[in-house]
């Protein structure tokens, strides 16, 4: 059986260096990386920045059109506040705002933005899921 986890995630960017310059603007600093390729250490994961081309190559699909907008990557926050400021953050980084936070029908507090190249990010405060004080989530019992 194979482990239930991820520890990669890694998006195909149209153009790395901008990507990298809207990232730097939320205050995310690469760790590691090269003239194809960044990564960003995250809370037990890394997120990888890689350019579509170099990306579809390396998958075994040169030429591939890769597309986006078919995942949501999401950030939790403890409160409504922190959801807001998130979002705020991501707009004036230069993300496009998708839908402003709000309460949700599931009892919670989301809304959604996109980086330059379209990546689908959601903010939310979610009060059945409650964050260990690093931030990480574990789904409760």
């Amino acid at each position: 059986m194979m482990d239930q986890r991820v520890t990669l995630i890694t998006l195909g960017v149209a153009d790395l260096a901008a990507a990298k310059a809207f990232y730097a603007r939320l205050g995310w600093a690469p760790r590691d990386g090269n003239d194809q390729v960044a990564f960003y250490q995250m809370n037990g994961m890394v997120l990888g920045l890689f350019g579509k081309a170099d990306l579809a190559a390396d998958q075994g699909r040169p030429g591939a059109d890769l597309g986006t907008g078919a995942i949501t990557l999401a950030q939790n926050f403890a409160t409504e506040a922190e959801v807001d400021a998130a979002y705020d953050a991501a707009l004036a980084a230069g993300g496009t705002g998708l839908k402003r936070p709000e309460k949700v029908f599931w009892g919670g507090y989301s809304g959604y933005w996109a980086d330059p190249d379209g990546h689908v990010w959601e903010v939310a405060m979610n009060p059945f899921w409650p964050l260990a004080a690093d931030g990480s989530l574990t789904l409760p019992e």
